[in-house]
């Protein structure tokens, strides 16, 4: 199997998480403004672009963003990366 098949699956995004964070964010009727206002709240600058920027795969997720993230949608890193733990667990 080509271990860089994932890079493939991404089709060039900066992060795997975007979709996913779109659609959770959609789901509940949250906008990018109240989410950006949540992380603020939590002391995490991420501005409404940056997080369409996120959500379309053009700006990569920091570490720390991820998990706030998770936490404003109610949610946990680890389903927001669903897919890639997914793919590890066929190694």
């Amino acid at each position: 199997m080509n271990k860089r098949r994932f890079v493939e699956i991404i089709d060039g995004k900066h992060n795997i998480v975007g979709k996913n964070i779109r659609k959770l964010r959609e789901k509940q009727d949250f906008s990018r403004q109240y989410v950006s206002d949540q992380l603020m709240i939590r002391g995490i600058d991420v501005s409404p672009q940056s997080i369409l920027d996120i959500e379309s795969g053009t700006r990569t997720v920091v570490d720390y963003e991820l998990c706030a993230i998770a936490n404003v949608l109610n949610t946990t890193s680890d389903e927001l990366m669903k897919e890639f733990n997914d793919y590890l667990k066929k190694f």
